[in-house]
Order: C-alpha cells, then structure tokens, then sequence
C-alpha cells in the first residue's frame, strides 16, 4: 500500500531509508486508526513488521508538534533497546528518543526526564519511578499523545493484572495534568485481541488482525525423544532423553551446517546446560565454532545481556540457548532455525517463539522437543491440538483483591482516589471490589478516609517500592559469589527455597556453584564456584485449606463435585536429594526452612468413597490413583489456561478435613489466584478428558513422566497409581 498522505515527509524518507518502501495493509490500517485518535491493537503474526503500525503515527506526530511526546513499554529490557536502537537510527531531529530502564544510569535517566520526547521503557519503571515521581515528569504527561504497548500478549496473569491496574494509574495521572493519550498495542495472534486489550488498557479497542505480509515457508517438526534403554527413574519408571540433551545435539548439528538458530529452553538452568551441551559436541569438531555457541537468560547482568544481543544481531554468534528472554527480545534477523524445548505452556508463545526463524521472508525450520511430560507427550502424539486449534486469550484479572490492594495505594499515594474512581464497575478502577478493598485498607491503618477520597498518609513513603509486580510477591533474591562479593544474577523469592536451599546446584554461564547460605530476609544467597558430578532437587510437603466457596445448591452430579473458591496454601521445603548425572539418588538431605503461605484461588473435585469401591478401587490405592490424576490435570490445564505447569500446583488427599471426602486439588501458584483454576473450572470436561486420554494414551506400564510423574512433586512421585488415575477420571467425567 501507499504512504497515508498524512505521514509526515521526513518520517517517510527516513523508513525508506532503512528499507520500508511502503507499509503492508495491516501496518497501514492500524497506523490510520491511531492517527485518528482511536486505541488499536494489532495482532498479527511475528516477523509480520507490527512496529511500524505504530511507529509512523508517533513519529509524525513527534515530527508535527515539537511539544508532543510518546512513552514506549516493553515486557523485556531487550525488546526496548531493539526497538530504540531502530528509532535513534532513523536520524530525525527533534525525536530525542531515549531510554528508561534499569540499566540506564543516573545521569542518562535525568537527560530522558528533562529532555526527552519519546521514552522506552518497561512497567516496573512506569511503576516504580514514572508515576511515584509524576510531578517531575508533568512536561512529559502533559504532553502525551502516545503510549506503545509492544508485545502486550505477554501481560497476563498477576503480572498482567498488576500492569492492568498500572495503566488506569498512568491514565488518571494523564487526566490531572490534561491528556488523554491515544494506546497503540502490538500482540502476538491471540483469540479475542480487542477484549484482552480493552481488559488491559480499560479503554475500549479496536483490533487489526488481517495480516497483510509475505510469509516464508516454515516446516514444522514434532520430536520425541527415544527412551533410554539403560536407566529407570523415580520408582523403576522408564526414561526418555532429556528435551534439553536433545535441543543441545540438534544445536550442535544446525551450527555444523551454518544454520543461525535459537534454542528455546524452560528455565535459566536448562538454557546454560543445552549451550554447554552444544559448544561441548562442536569443540570436538572445530573449536571455533564452540565459540558461537552461547546461553542467554533473565537474571545476566545488563553488560553481558548486551555484548549477547549484539553477537547474535551481528551473526558473530551462530546458536544460542535461549530462555523466553528472548522471546519478545531482539528483532533477530535471518534465523534459519528456532528449537523449541519443552511446550512453552501456550500456542501463542510457541507461534512466538518459533516465529523468530524466518524473519527475513526465508524458509525455515521449527522443532518442538517434547520434554517428558504430560502435555508435550500429549501433543505429539495429538498435533491437531497445537497445530490445529486457535491460540488462546489473555488470562487477566485486575479486580483481583491481591493486586488491587497495593496499586490502590500507590494511587493514592500518587493523588487521592475519588469516590468516581470506584462509582460502577465500569469506573477506572472498577466498583464494589476496589471500594471493599479501599475499606480495608482503612481499617489496616494503610490508607485515610475524607470527604474528598482515600489518602495515603505517609508522603515521605512511596508504597510503589514495596509492590513487586512480576514475582511472587516474596521479592527478588540476589545471588552472591562469597569470595569475591561478586552478584551473579537474582531469583524469585517464591521460588528461592526450591532452587537456592543450602547445597543446591546453581549455574551460572556454564559455571557450576553451590550455595551456601540461603537468608530469605536478606533477600541474598551466598555461593561458591564448585563442579559437583551430582545434582539436587529439593523435596516439599503442602497442605491446602478452603477459606471460602460458593455454596453447593445441588446435590453432586453422580456422586461428584467441582467447585472453586478461595484457598490457602502452606508448602514448606524439608529436603533435598543429591543424585548422580543418571539419576541415582546419593543421599536426602534434610533441612531446616521457614513454611511459606500463599492465599489463592483453586479448581477441586470430589468423589464420594463408595464410587470408589465399586469400581473395583481398594482403599490402599486411593492416595496413589489420586496423586496421578492431580500431577497429570497439572500437566494438562496449560492446554486451556494461558498458564505454565510452574504457575500451578495441586495436592491431592484420600480425605481432605474440609471436604469430608477424597478430594485433588488444582490451585494457582501467585497470590489471590491468577484466572487459571477459573478457566480450568469453566472447561473441567474437556480437561480432564484431555487428562485422562494422556494417562491411558501413554505407553509406560505403571507410571512415568511423560504421564503421571511430575518434576515438581514434593513428594518424590510416591505414592502414583497410573491405572487408578484412570479409574478416577473415569468416574468423574462419566458424573460431569
């Protein structure tokens, strides 16, 4: 298509020069609308050049006014300096474009506040120092035409939700100082963008999802890897190659071959091991080519994030393993291939994921690597559900009382919230729920009541630094060589007694440290470099409370229950095994860490006994046939939530105090729920029948992880009972 005649001359002669003759239709439909003032998300494809949808009415808009201004936000600090470094290399006087995050140093920070007309940054800044600081930054809101939402998919779960209620914080601070900025999103292909976009901006939004750019072809392979023959796991379960062993040997092929390609793996510690997997294959084909192989992963510090990001812009680097830092990172060009290690929990982050090769209109490749584990044994063996269904909606919830209540009072520390704010349901921060959590917060001391609003009392405090809005809620932990004092990188505090416990394996760039000293009040973990021919895993127990649930009006369904409701959660972690590279435990280690508590929100059924007993199941297997059902529904529920196995857990109970009855439970794992059990409990039959077709589908005779052993489980994967598992689904759905 044309350039739109209102596309500022300059802005047009600079895009060409970088390469953009004339934009794509959807570039150019939702760059129409948002110079017309409407809010627009345009959600196509990767590699399809969605930055220019928003880019050509900021710039002219930056360009026609020499007052205006634009903020930039990014889900990941590399994705902003992509997008930035594109921006300042266009050359147009007057832009002043600068960045806003936490690697950007003091001095720099100050330029962008005073100078500034268009800033990248990320919600944490917006949160933490944007809006807590808004009177200093009164030029800039004043001024706003235009605020970017780039890779907005990747807002869900409480972190969504805290990101939901940061930009009604963003928009009525915007109203004081007189502006009503027009929202621009960029989302990977996702069901319904226009309502997970309005959910998210609390303004209504028009969707562009027609994709208008040429496509290379892309084969898509779904692999399995073998099993090996030699080893048993956990309770004599076979064992197949580890998704990680594998994406490493295939990395180590495609880097032989001059194949550019990024690997995909789940956690930090998976991407440092399949590098070094790789690098270690190819130094004994050619040492120099283990040298363009490298890792790459949330928790590197901003100069080594950096150097990484420029060696594989410049191709200096041939492989890398990547966690999903890299997902909505850089605008890598000319991949040939992505190996996806282990089902990334959605569609929507696999098409993400497996978008990045190509991107040049070339053809490329795209493997999954099953991991062993129920949902990717699922899919391979039923690629129409991944490859033949829709990608999923955002699951968001900023009503949720857990993040209502600290962005409440960082708005009202920020200006009063008024009694409008909380009118109706439609108001800015909603209705009865945000005025019942505004109540308690008065009745904790934390805020004031006048006639005029609610008031934060303590000016010289900012609540907006206590507020964690990505983790947990538990804080980060920052890891610390002991010797050299040196910062190695930083873990979630919910996660830190699972994986930094005293004696834990920690990797860092392919060195190997184990940890010390673990002082969660501290926030800090103290390590040292070692090459242990052993790993760890930690062991936990859990216990699972119901604090509140709708009443049931109706006598179960064929002896059958599933309800929702309000949970709380108490898991402590007690030990850890030391096991060797094939899975022989060495010792269990016992130790001594505080009990953490999460309120939440959970999806449970119940089975009354005597269905049990008739169909043929003896009291001695219930716990088993119980505790399979809940790993694999863990498993499983990612098909239906936009959730990963890692922001769920479960417990199951042969009888649960509060249900009276044989009871599993499936809970969301941040506080006050994250929509996800809801979406299990609104979809339960498809679930659990998805569930139990995984258990019987599955080839092993008594139990493995591709089924019904879990990674996670506190409890060492005993007691599992596979054939009881089924037993249960069987009785449940044939209720439901």
């Amino acid at each position: 298509m044309d350039w739109p005649g209102w596309a500022h001359p300059s802005a047009v002669s600079a895009l060409g020069r970088a390469g953009l003759r004339r934009p794509w239709s959807h570039q150019a439909e939702a760059a129409e609308l948002a110079h017309g003032g409407r809010h627009v998300v345009l959600a196509t494809g990767t590699a399809s050049g969605k930055s220019l949808g928003y880019q050509l009415p900021v710039l002219t808009a930056l360009l026609e006014d020499p007052k205006a201004t634009a903020l930039y936000l990014a889900p990941t600090k590399a994705l902003g300096a992509d997008q930035l470094r594109f921006v300042t290399g266009l050359g147009l006087d007057g832009v002043r474009a600068a960045p806003f995050d936490g690697d950007t140093g003091l001095a720099e920070r100050d330029w962008a506040r005073t100078h500034a007309r268009w800033v990248f940054s990320n919600p944490d800044m917006l949160h933490r120092t944007l809006l807590p600081r808004h009177a200093r930054w009164g030029h800039f809101l004043r001024r706003l035409r235009y605020v970017v939402l780039d890779e907005c998919h990747a807002y869900r779960g409480v972190f969504g939700s805290h990101v939901a209620l940061l930009l009604r914080r963003l928009r009525r601070l915007c109203a004081r100082y007189g502006s009503a900025p027009t929202f621009v999103l960029a989302s990977a292909t996702v069901s319904r963008p226009e309502e997970s976009a309005s959910r998210l901006t609390g303004v209504d939004v028009t969707a562009v999802t027609e994709d208008g750019s040429p496509r290379g072809a892309r084969t898509v392979a779904l692999w399995e890897p073998p099993l090996l023959d030699e080893l048993r796991g956990e309770n004599g379960a076979p064992v197949r190659r580890s998704a990680g062993a594998e994406a490493g040997r295939m990395l180590a092929d495609l880097v032989v071959e001059g194949a550019r390609t990024l690997a995909f793996v789940r956690s930090r510690r998976g991407a440092e091991l399949t590098a070094q997997r790789a690098a270690r294959a190819l130094a004994e084909i050619d040492p120099s080519l283990a040298e363009r192989v490298s890792a790459y992963r949330a928790g590197f510090l901003p100069e080594e994030r950096r150097a990484l990001e420029a060696a594989l812009d410049s191709g200096e680097l041939l492989g890398v393993a990547s966690t999903n830092a890299l997902e909505l990172g850089i605008d890598v060009i000319g991949l040939d291939a992505v190996l996806v290690a282990g089902f990334p929990g959605t569609r929507a982050s696999f098409w993400q994921q497996g978008g990045r090769a190509g991107r040049a209109g070339r053809e490329a490749l795209v493997v999954l690597v099953a991991r062993d584990d129920p949902l990717d044994t699922y899919l391979v063996h039923h690629p129409d559900a991944l490859l033949g269904r829709p990608v999923e909606g955002c699951v968001l919830d900023p009503t949720n009382p857990y993040v209502l209540a600290p962005q409440l009072a960082c708005a009202a520390a920020e200006s009063p919230v008024t009694e409008a704010e909380v009118a109706s349901e439609s108001a800015l921060f909603g209705g009865e729920r945000a005025r019942a959590v505004l109540d308690s917060l008065v009745a904790d001391g934390v805020l004031r009541r006048r006639p005029a609003g609610w008031f934060w009392p303590r000016p010289s405090e900012r609540p907006a630094a206590e507020v964690d809005i990505r983790g947990s809620g538990a804080g980060q932990v920052v890891v610390v060589e002991a010797d050299t004092g040196r910062m190695l990188g930083t873990v979630d505090g919910g996660t830190a007694p699972a994986t930094l416990h005293p004696g834990a394996v920690y990797l860092h760039r392919g060195v190997s440290f184990v940890v010390d000293e673990l002082n969660l009040t501290d926030g800090l973990a103290l390590v040292h470099a070692e090459e242990p021919d052993w790993t760890t895993s930690a062991r936990s127990v859990v216990d699972v409370a119901v604090v509140d649930a709708p009443p049931v009006e109706a006598p179960p369904a064929g002896g059958v229950t599933v309800r929702l409701g309000d949970v709380t959660v108490t898991s402590q972690v007690v030990s850890y095994l030391r096991r060797r590279p094939s899975g022989e435990v060495i010792e269990t280690v016992p130790l001594d860490l505080p009990a953490q508590t999460l309120h939440t929100r959970a999806v449970w059924y119940t089975i009354e006994e005597s269905l049990l007993a008739d169909a043929g199941l003896e009291p001695a297997r219930v716990p088993g046939a119980l505790h399979a059902a809940e790993h694999a529904a863990i498993g499983l529920l990612p098909l239906f939530a936009v959730c990963d196995r890692w922001d769920i857990g479960g417990m199951s109970t042969a009888l649960h105090p509060d249900t009276g009855m044989p009871t599993v439970f499936v809970h969301d794992g941040h506080p006050g729920g994250a929509g996800f059990a809801e979406r299990g409990y609104h979809d339960v039959v498809p679930w659990l029948t998805a569930t139990r077709d995984a258990i019987a589908g599955c080839e092993c005779p008594a139990g493995c992880p591709s089924c019904v052993q879990s990674p996670k489980c506190g409890n060492g994967n005993t007691p599992l009972d596979k054939a009881g598992a089924v037993i249960v689904l069987d009785i449940v759905l044939a209720a439901l």
